[in-house]
């Protein structure tokens, strides 16, 4: 029997934005009241741990990124108690919750940066990094280059610049006070105390800064991250951290550790080489990747996605691979944003089910824990008329009443969407509920398959194809007791490949009426664009 506090190494977790799920009192907002009422609708999908997104008190300034009170909630989400009373609802239909934790920056209406503006005598001074000039740390590259030209800002209260890797009012902490680091495990505690299961980290390669460095992925980042896990391992065991670093896999197998650090770190490379091995019809970039990826500590996991709340990032590529992402996937200047594309998944692969049949089956059956986006399950579109990543983070569709069924007031904090082929009277829950083949319950279907097989949860990769060009990618995912083949072909043509397979019967987990006998040199017939899971009986 498998050890419950390595549930996470094989789980689906569900990716919540509080504002865009469901509103219960009709403020326009939606709330945590509104995301109980929809637990039944996640379990139905599937899903073992939900992530949300930043419940905090906070002025909005970067969708709640920008935290003014740790420890207490943003007010039109409902009260602690009602977030209290959804981690126990969580919990009682077997699903697990984490929550976003922002280790690097809080708002610059904290109390802590408002006491630290006003008198440099004040202990909360020293929780922020300050300096008399704008120079320092020269080698640090700006995050925001759309909107940022230095990580220093002038505060003429306090006579001094701040450092911020992101916005100006997210100013950073100043991990090198001891007391700013007991005072975020506090906050770590208050939350744990409450029951949930573990933390989403935040931007956790910049919590240090040194002179001479790019200010990255720092030891001294790495020694504070270890005593946040041995605090969590010794007072509540079983409970996960999250690694957020959008680095080279080399860097990230850093946040591993021993296994006494992050036990989940996003694979951010892998993701936008799915969408290029899609576009491009040749899966050569993503072989590399996965085999330049070192391997990681037996109790610790990569996390697979396609989409998330912000752009999806291009600064895992090359310029070359940037540029023709942006020219393939964002023709249009408003779809780009920073490094990245601010597009959903379904508008992206053109609403094209085989195309995203093979991006979810990449993910699927790539070694990971696959985390959805709220929406994706059912093709929701975007609104690149939105201010900044907020075309991607609209109201959820629940039916084709007002709203969407999100919510019942006059204005919502977004617009719903409305065009002919995502909006919500074309796309929402409530149709695909009723339509066998619709995405919502295709997806599930895809979702029980996949947790059928241990070997596509839990086992080790073996590349089948490999080299430059690769149109037709075959793997073998296996643990002791279960083998798959995995077949996706890329291109839009028939294609045969001839592969060796252990003799014996393989069943296709997708139509498992279809059985294909093993042996050496195997032709295997692939439609386009058609993805195939073999099982050995």
């Amino acid at each position: 029997m498998r050890d419950q506090n390595l549930w996470y190494k094989n789980a689906i977790i569900y990716q919540i934005y509080p504002r865009s799920f469901y509103d219960s009192n009709g403020d326009g907002y939606g709330d945590f009241n509104g995301i109980i009422q929809k637990l039944d609708y996640l379990t139905t999908l599937g899903v073992d741990c939900i992530w949300l997104m930043p419940m905090y008190k906070s002025p909005l300034k970067d969708d709640g990124y920008d935290i003014s009170d740790f420890c207490s909630v943003y007010e039109p989400f409902g009260t602690v108690e009602d977030l209290r009373r959804l981690f126990a609802e969580v919990h009682q239909r077997g699903m697990r919750v984490i929550t976003d934790l922002v280790l690097n920056h809080c708002s610059d209406q904290h109390f802590w940066f408002q006491e630290a503006r006003k008198d440099r005598n004040s202990k909360y001074r020293d929780y922020f990094v300050w300096n008399d000039t704008d120079k320092k740390f020269p080698e640090t590259r700006i995050i925001f280059v759309d909107s940022q030209e230095s990580n220093w800002t002038w505060d003429a209260v306090a006579g001094q610049y701040y450092w911020h890797r992101f916005y100006p009012s997210q100013p950073d902490l100043n991990y090198d006070n001891p007391e700013v680091r007991e005072a975020m495990k506090n906050v770590m505690r208050y939350w744990l105390d409450m029951g949930i299961d573990g933390f989403r980290a935040d931007a956790v390669p910049y919590l240090f800064e040194r002179e001479g460095t790019i200010n990255e992925n720092l030891p001294e980042t790495h020694a504070y991250l270890k005593e946040l896990r041995k605090m969590m391992d010794t007072e509540y065991p079983g409970t996960v951290m999250l690694c957020e670093a959008n680095q080279w896999p080399e860097d990230v197998r850093e946040y591993f550790g021993d296994g006494d650090e992050f036990q989940l770190g996003f694979h951010f490379p892998l993701m936008p080489r799915i969408f290029m091995s899609i576009g491009k019809q040749d899966a050569g970039s993503l072989v590399k990747i996965m085999q330049a990826t070192p391997e990681i500590p037996e109790n610790c996991q990569w996390c697979t996605f396609l989409r998330n709340h912000d752009e999806l990032t291009l600064e895992m590529v090359t310029e070359e691979d940037r540029q023709w992402m942006w020219n393939f996937y964002a023709p249009d200047p408003a779809m780009r944003m920073n490094l990245g594309i601010r597009r959903r998944l379904y508008p992206l692969l053109e609403n094209d089910r085989a195309k995203i049949g093979l991006a979810y089956s990449l993910m699927f059956t790539i070694p990971g824990s696959p985390v959805l986006y709220y929406g994706d399950e059912i093709g929701m579109g975007d609104d690149i008329t939105q201010f900044d990543r907020n075309g991607v983070r609209t109201p959820m569709q629940w039916d084709d009443s007002q709203n969407g069924g999100f919510s019942d007031a006059d204005t919502t904090y977004l617009p719903v969407i409305t065009d002919s082929v995502y909006g919500y009277r074309h796309v929402n829950v409530q149709k695909q509920e009723k339509d066998g083949a619709s995405n919502l319950n295709w997806l599930r279907n895809l979702i029980r398959i996949r947790k059928s097989s241990p070997a596509l949860g839990y086992g080790g990769i073996s590349w089948i194809t490999t080299g430059d060009r690769v149109p037709v990618l075959v793997y073998k995912r296996a643990t002791a007791d279960d083998c798959v083949i995995v077949f996706h072909n890329l291109t839009g043509d028939p294609q045969e490949i001839s592969v060796d397979l252990t003799q014996g019967s393989y069943q296709d987990l997708i139509v498992p009426s279809i059985r294909y006998e093993g042996g050496a040199g195997k032709t295997v017939k692939l439609a386009p664009r058609q993805f195939l899971w073999l099982r050995k009986e």
